[in-house]
């Protein structure tokens, strides 16, 4: 007796919700924004995501501030990824493209602080982006944040 073999094609994929889908990419991509204007000193939450979910990369920019004290924290699931200040990123040398994934770039009174890693960072509960403002003068803080999902 012959036996038959049944080749699935591409509409035959299990899409069903929870199962993985998106191997090698990043499923569902969206830009979340933030924005503080003008900003005073204080903390201030300007993304808030909850998960699961993937972080691909983001920005904060400051228009304005007079000692670049103001600080950027990225924290996933309760942990520090990103806790640097504009003027310590200066100081540390990320002003040029580098594999640790933070460049801040800008002057005459625009800064932006860019981070991203070349793989896609998972939350399973939250995605917090805050600034702690420590300086006086800042007109606006903006933030973007590109974010995914692994499931369909």
């Amino acid at each position: 007796m012959a036996r038959m073999t049944r080749r699935r094609s591409a509409q035959q994929v299990d899409t069903t919700p929870g199962v993985k889908c998106c191997t090698g990419g990043v499923c569902d991509p969206q830009r979340v924004q933030g924005l503080k204007a003008p900003a005073p000193k204080g903390t201030h939450t300007l993304i808030n995501l909850t998960g699961p979910g993937l972080f691909v990369a983001g920005h904060v920019s400051k228009q304005g501030g007079t000692n670049g004290l103001t600080f950027v924290r990225l924290q996933i699931d309760g942990r520090s990824v990103v806790d640097i200040s504009f003027a310590g990123a200066h100081n540390l040398g990320f002003t040029q493209q580098n594999p640790y994934g933070l460049v801040l770039l800008g002057g005459g009174g625009l800064q932006n602080l860019t981070f991203g890693w070349p793989e896609p960072l998972v939350y399973k509960r939250n995605l917090t982006l805050s600034v702690v403002v420590n300086e006086p003068g800042i007109v606006q803080i903006l933030a973007n944040v590109i974010r995914g999902s692994a499931i369909c």
